[in-house]
């Protein structure tokens, strides 16, 4: 595994612990989502530096560079990425509908004086989850109907 994996998940910990110490520091609202951060870097920096130590272990490169050779040919099969491309471009038009939709629900919401800021915070967090959901769905439907599994 690269260095340069591992330099990275140090440097993802160090953030943690800047937006920690940020945290502990500020009381409020604020501190509650520099602790979110906080456990979120610090979460991806152990997990990283945990597998470049599994996967660097002389009992674990063989099947390291069988599992880089298989995402490289993934990657390269030009079947999937013609399907990757389409699913992402479904994905995208769908999710300009909704976000149209919700612009004009929005406005209403807004002139009736009846929105706050977490409600648009929950939905702009649901139409990311909904944006890479459904990019993963028509991916396996275009796959199934490619195979002739559909």
């Amino acid at each position: 595994m690269k260095k340069s994996n591992l330099v990275t998940a140090i440097t993802y910990i160090a953030i943690g612990l800047l937006l920690l110490a940020g945290a502990a520091g500020i009381r409020g609202r604020l501190s509650r989502v520099l602790f979110g951060f906080f456990g979120g870097f610090m979460g991806a920096g152990i997990a990283g530096v945990w597998r470049y130590f599994y996967w660097s272990a002389p009992g674990n490169r063989q099947r390291y560079e069988e599992k880089l050779d298989q995402e490289r040919i993934e990657l390269q099969d030009e079947m999937k990425s013609r399907l990757r491309d389409q699913s992402g471009r479904y994905a995208y038009l769908l999710g300009l509908a909704v976000l149209s939709v919700s612009i004009v629900v929005f406005s209403v919401l807004g002139a009736l004086n009846i929105l706050d800021s977490r409600v648009i915070i929950l939905f702009l967090g649901g139409y990311l989850l909904f944006q890479v959901v459904a990019g993963m769905v028509i991916f396996k439907h275009l796959l199934g109907g490619y195979l002739g599994t559909d």
